[in-house]
């Protein structure tokens, strides 16, 4: 559930509550997956490991797990880096990777302009915060143009996020999941309506994975292919450059 956003939401909810948010951010984080996250976030990485990048970026990193996960897993000296708008998530990050003892820069910034040059990252990570960046958002095209840019040719963009279970019964089941506990026991343990209100929403009403291949492909990658997770509720997918 890391977030990111631009100077264009300074001042609006989405912007505010996801600095509100860090406190207990990765204990609501747990408790909402019973635990899964941690899994969905170690597979994502190694799916950033699979073709033996040099440089790699946690997009809207959040606390930095997935940054954290990918410098651990990795067998070779490459250059991995975090990047976020959320100072405070940002603070999190860099004493949770100093504790792994991991050397890891986070740099404060806004997903439609990053300060990376171009074709810098042979992968580009993002997990569980795609669905900010593009649903329902303005700056939605922007926000993808900027991971093309900084991608080297080749490169992949590996995506895990909440999606739309295919099976009629699971979705329902699912949705009913976000409304009556994400949304309630998120407020609960964070104190913070507005952040776990809007997550339950904008779950529920994401795209399905063909839709969001169809975007990504629109949008100039090359091939997209898609992993499910726990009936469909989540997935990972995959965008080459």
């Amino acid at each position: 559930m890391s977030q990111c956003a631009d100077n264009a939401a300074r001042g609006k909810p989405l912007y505010e509550m996801f600095n509100a948010v860090p406190p207990r951010y990765d204990l609501v984080n747990h408790v909402l997956t019973l635990g899964l996250d941690k899994c969905w976030r170690l597979a994502a990485a190694r799916e950033c490991l699979s073709l033996r990048p040099k440089r790699v970026l946690d997009l809207c990193c959040g606390t930095g797990d997935l940054a954290i996960n990918i410098s651990q897993l990795s067998d070779t000296g490459i250059d991995v880096q975090g990047f976020d708008y959320s100072q405070p998530m940002l603070d999190i990050a860099a004493a949770k990777a100093k504790a792994a003892g991991k050397e890891i820069p986070f740099t404060r910034g806004e997903a439609a302009a990053m300060p990376f040059a171009d074709r810098y990252f042979d992968c580009v990570g993002i997990s569980f915060a795609f669905r900010n960046l593009i649903y329902k958002n303005p700056l939605a095209e922007r926000h993808i143009a900027e991971v093309l840019r900084v991608l080297a040719p080749g490169g992949r963009f590996v995506i895990v996020e909440t999606s739309q279970p295919e099976a009629g019964l699971v979705r329902k089941l699912f949705h009913l999941y976000l409304r009556a506990y994400v949304r309630n026991v998120g407020y609960w343990f964070s104190g913070n309506k507005g952040a776990y209100h809007y997550l339950s929403q904008s779950a529920a009403r994401f795209y399905s994975p063909e839709k969001a291949r169809d975007l990504l492909l629109a949008a100039g990658f090359s091939a997209v292919s898609y992993r499910p997770f726990l009936f469909g509720a989540v997935g990972i997918h995959v965008a080459v450059k």
